[in-house]
Parts: C-alpha cells; sequence; structure tokens
C-alpha cells in the first residue's frame, strides 16, 4: 500500500522504494525534511511590474478584441532565439537551432521563428504539414512509431526533411519505403539516453549504435548523417554531459569510417527557463505526499520554486563538454532543439471575470481547457488584476467556467480588490499550454499579437 502511494506522489525517482514498509516511510520521512525552496515574492514583483507597467495595452487588447485571449508578443521569441543562439555558438560556432514545435504549435509563432532562420524539430504528419505550409526548408522529424504514411511523408520531402530514426524495425520499413526513389533521404538515429523504465520507449540502445549504421549503409537511398539524445526536464546541464561522455567514449569505439559519416550530433531540448519552475504547494514532492497522507494540511509557504541555470550556463558546460568528449573523433555540426525555452515567455493568457460568488471565490469566463490540463492545481504563475493593479498578492480561489472542480487559475491574485469586469492576465503561458488545448465545454481564446505600442489581430485558433 505504501509502495502505491508513495509512487503516485511523487515523480521523477524523487526517493527509492526499497522494498520494506520501514525504509519506505523512512524515505518518505527525509522527502518531507528536504524541503523545495520556497520562491519569494521579492522574485514574483519584478515580473508583475512589468505587466503593470504596459497594462494599458493589455487593456486595449480586451477593448478591441474581447476576452479570452492568446496574446503573443513576437519580439520575446525572436530575442529568445538570438539569446540561445548567441550562448552556444560561443562555445560552439557550428551551431544549429531547431524549434520543437510541440512545445507550442500556433502557425504565428512558427511563422515568426521560422522568420529568425531557425529550423522546425516535428514528432507527426500533422505537425510536419504545419512546417511545410508554412514555408519551412530546414525540419527534422525525431519521435517514436512513425507509420508509413509518415516515413512515406518524409521521403516525399527529402529535400527539406532530416528524419531521425528511432529504431531498427523503423529503419526497416523506410528501407522498403524508399525504394526506387531518385537520389537519398537523410537520416539521424536517435539514442535512448536512459535504458530504463519509460524512457527505453525513444531510440536504441547506445550498444547497438555500430549495428544500426551498418544495417543503414545496406539501403541503397538511406543516407546516413548524425545522431540525436535527449534528456528532458534539464534544470541544468548534469545528464546531457553525462551521455556526452558516453557517447564519446562509444565514437572512440567507431571506426574512422563510420565517425566520418556522422555530419550532426543532436543533443535535443529539455532546457528549462532560467527563471526555474515555480510551483503550488500540491506540485513538489513534499506537498504531493503530504496532500495524500493528511488531506486537510495547510501549507505555510505558498510558492515554491526549483532552480535552473541560465542559458549561458548550459552552453558553456556542455560546450565544454563536446570539446572533451566528442570533438577527439568527429568534426561535425552541433544542433539542439529548445522549445519550453523559446515560447514560455512570448504567449499569454488574459482572461475577464464574469462572477464573484464570495469574497474568497470568483469565476472566470474562460476555463483550463485553454491549456489543456490542471495545470495550476501544480504549477505557479501570477494571476495579476490589470484592472485594479497592485504589488500584492491577495488570497481568492480564481476559477475557470467548466463543469469540474479542477479548473484552476490560482489561488491568489496581484491587485487591490476583485470584482465581475476586472481583466486578469497570466504572463509566461507560451509552452505546453497552446499545444495541449482542447475543445471541452468552452469555446478556445483568440490569438492576437502584442508588439511594442502597436498590435495586431491574428486567425482564431479553434480544434
Amino acid at each position: 500500500m505504501y509502495g502505491a502511494m508513495l509512487q503516485t506522489c511523487l515523480r521523477h525517482g524523487d526517493i527509492k522504494l526499497m522494498g520494506s514498509s520501514e525504509s519506505i516511510l523512512s524515505s518518505a520521512d527525509r522527502l518531507l525534511g528536504d524541503s523545495t525552496p520556497e520562491l519569494p515574492a521579492e522574485e514574483i514583483i519584478p515580473l508583475v511590474e512589468t505587466f503593470i507597467q504596459r497594462q494599458s495595452l493589455f487593456l486595449e487588447l480586451k477593448k478591441k478584441h474581447g476576452s479570452p485571449l492568446y496574446i503573443i508578443e513576437p519580439e520575446i521569441l525572436r530575442a529568445r532565439v538570438r539569446q540561445f543562439c548567441e550562448a552556444f555558438r560561443k562555445e560552439l560556432p557550428d551551431f544549429g537551432m531547431y524549434y520543437a514545435v510541440k512545445s507550442n504549435n500556433c502557425s504565428e509563432i512558427v511563422n515568426i521563428l521560422i522568420s529568425t532562420g531557425t529550423g522546425l524539430d516535428v514528432s507527426s504528419a500533422s505537425e510536419l504539414r504545419l512546417a511545410l505550409e508554412c514555408k519551412a526548408d530546414d525540419i527534422v522529424f525525431s519521435g517514436p512509431g512513425k507509420t508509413d504514411d509518415e516515413l512515406l511523408m518524409s521521403v516525399d520531402h527529402r529535400d527539406k526533411v532530416t528524419l531521425l530514426i528511432d529504431s531498427f524495425g523503423e529503419l526497416e520499413r523506410l528501407g522498403k519505403i524508399s525504394r526506387g526513389i531518385s537520389g537519398s533521404i537523410r537520416v539521424g538515429v536517435r539514442l535512448t539516453s536512459d535504458e530504463q523504465g519509460l524512457w527505453r520507449k525513444f531510440g536504441i540502445p547506445l550498444s547497438e549504435l555500430e549495428r544500426f549504421m551498418t544495417r543503414a549503409d545496406s539501403f541503397q537511398h538511406v543516407r546516413f548523417a548524425g545522431l540525436q539524445f535527449h534528456t528532458s526536464w534539464n534544470m541544468n546541464s548534469e545528464n546531457q554531459i553525462a551521455f556526452i561522455k558516453r557517447l564519446g567514449e562509444k565514437l572512440q569505439e567507431l571506426s574512422d569510417k563510420k565517425r566520418e559519416q556522422i555530419d550532426f550530433i543532436d543533443i535535443g531540448g529539455g532546457f528549462w527557463p532560467s527563471a526555474g519552475e515555480w510551483l503550488q504547494p500540491a506540485g513538489t514532492p513534499e506537498g504531493r505526499l503530504r496532500q495524500v497522507v493528511e488531506p486537510t494540511y495547510q501549507f505555510e509557504k505558498r510558492h515554491y520554486k526549483v532552480s535552473a541555470l541560465p542559458i549561458g550556463a548550459f552552453a558553456s558546460s556542455i560546450g565544454r563538454a563536446v570539446k572533451t568528449y566528442l570533438y577527439p573523433f568527429v568534426s561535425c555540426r552541433i544542433c539542439a532543439e529548445p522549445g519550453r525555452w523559446i515560447c514560455n515567455d512570448a504567449m499569454h493568457l488574459l482572461l475577464s471575470v464574469v462572477d464573484k460568488k464570495s469574497e474568497d471565490l470568483v469565476i472566470t469566463d474562460a476555463g483550463t481547457n485553454a491549456v489543456g490540463w490542471e495545470r495550476f492545481e501544480v504549477d505557479y504563475a501570477p494571476v495579476i488584476n490589470l484592472s485594479c493593479p497592485e504589488t500584492q498578492e491577495r488570497e481568492s480561489l480564481i476559477l475557470g467556467s467548466l463543469c469540474t472542480p479542477h479548473d484552476v487559475w490560482g489561488y491568489g491574485y496581484w491587485g487591490s480588490e476583485i470584482k465581475p469586469g476586472d481583466v486578469l492576465l497570466i504572463p509566461s503561458q507560451g509552452a505546453y499550454t497552446f499545444s495541449l488545448r482542447q475543445s471541452f465545454i468552452k469555446d478556445l481564446p483568440k490569438v492576437v499579437f502584442l508588439s511594442g505600442s502597436t498590435e495586431s489581430n491574428s486567425k482564431d485558433q479553434k480544434g
């Protein structure tokens, strides 16, 4: 019973269950003692102030387009691309960036990023179609379980697509599909970065690399060109560096001929924004545990934070690892596939209060179907009352209008008061919200642009 409970409560392997009730309870005790650091108000207030300072721009959007809205800031997207590429090219001059479309598949965002010269990382036929419709000409297609139709689509657009093969079976099917084409399709192989548990889903074991390359060479129209790996939720570069070291050891074993085939090594994405992960109490490991074993427990602290490295520190440490462990054996381009880091701060949600049911409970005109999951029960983002702004957070349930009690935007708001008609802004919601939106009960928000002191309307994004 204890093991099932704790495995439900904890993510990312925060503790290892040893088998006995005593050891499990001991681990739980250590977990409760090693609490997640608090997110101080002093870190939240500067972010809140930046939006209060532009209050009139957001209120004008509401006046012109109504609510709810997804608001895109193109300048932030462009700035993030510059910052990311400059950081890595300082360390690795031959560096390429591919935006992970799954993190936010809004066509307007994709178009803006293509205009900066970045490539796209897609993981399905629908994302590939979007990339092609947006006139992308440098696309990597990754992900497990590609269908024959998806492989054929990649072959048909081989002038634009590098196909990252996920398994030997996928390679065999591609070999058959590519028979008779003119020229060849450029491919790489994904290497699994964790050969235990659910991450085995992705790629092939590093030990199988040489056999894979040999088999790829046997297909006339398949041109092997590189490697990819990915680690996720990277608050720092430790996991990326650890795999780069393992990869270097494997490259040392390959023949010169096979090493010469490697034109690129793609280190994946998973870079967390430098602001870190902001959490509600229920989003922390100890909070999830307490909620199960003591549902009425009252947390003294309201917000928590898991710190993350600045992108310059990521680039510096990864660059050193590449030079130390990879460049002695290969001379190739290094690529990355950031998603969250690029789009997170470039899209915001604007809502309106439609009902105040008590002093500590209001209902808004948007439901969390706009973000696709019960995000704000575990994640924290400030809810800023642009109609009555103040750099003080007051307690109140901020709830959506879906027919479910889990429709939560937050447990407080930044403002002097809150009432029907007030306009609320939830900033920095660009990553893994829009792509997960659902046509569930309520209509989805419209998409608009905010650009300095000017803005323009975009087409509605529904379904």
